[in-house]
């Protein structure tokens, strides 16, 4: 097991990446502030299952497999890429929809499965997350203290407890906000629309990767 020094240097280091902005923060951020933190709870849910499966993946050694596959990395990118699109759709529909009922009628609510669902497959069909964590854990793993695939997985429930921690916060935050703002239908559509159109930029930004 990773000593106290190095468990406590990687946390440090996990909390920072994980404030830095990038997909996976601001698809909490988007999902809480367009469907309420439930959602954004939920889908910071599936991502940091998607952190462990990537985790393990380093650790029995698939990650490496995956990364010397080209064709491998372009199926990914292209499968990531067309799931936000389809989150886009849904998100654009919804703000249109939203504005056709009555004031009375509430939205009908996504169970959490599909929620946490939606977390895992942008985590797991992002390429980049595997570079990432193949490029990260083996740098903070110690021979002499144990096997180094028990190490990997440590360190990967550490970065999936900083992630959690962040996840958790902005999800709240910007659930706070949204229910401030719950009472207008216009203010909801244009959060939705919003949320679209950011989906469409990270697809965008998955497709650009190399």
């Amino acid at each position: 097991m990773p000593d106290a020094a190095t468990a406590l240097q990687f946390f440090a280091a996990a909390l920072l990446l994980a404030l830095a902005p990038g997909p996976d923060i601001i698809f909490v951020l988007t999902l809480s502030a367009a469907e309420g933190r439930r959602s954004g709870l939920a889908v910071a849910a599936g991502l940091l299952a998607g952190v462990m499966v990537h985790t393990l993946a380093v650790a029995l050694g698939l990650a490496a497999v995956f990364a010397a596959s080209p064709a491998a990395f372009t199926v990914l990118r292209a499968a990531g890429a067309a799931y936000l699109l389809y989150l886009a759709w849904g998100a654009w529909r919804a703000g249109a929809l939203l504005t056709a009922g009555s004031a009375d009628e509430a939205p009908q609510r996504v169970p959490w499965p599909r929620l946490m669902l939606r977390g895992l497959v942008m985590n797991l069909t992002n390429p980049k997350v595997v570079l990432f964590f193949l490029a990260l854990l083996p740098q903070f793993v110690r021979p002499g203290r144990g096997p180094v695939a028990a190490q990997i997985v440590v360190l990967g429930l550490e970065f999936a407890l900083a992630a959690g921690i962040v996840f958790s916060i902005v999800a709240l935050a910007a659930g706070a906000l949204r229910e401030r703002l719950a009472g207008s239908a216009r203010v909801q559509r244009w959060l939705n629309r919003a949320a679209a159109l950011v989906f469409v930029a990270l697809a965008a930004s998955l497709l650009l990767q190399h």
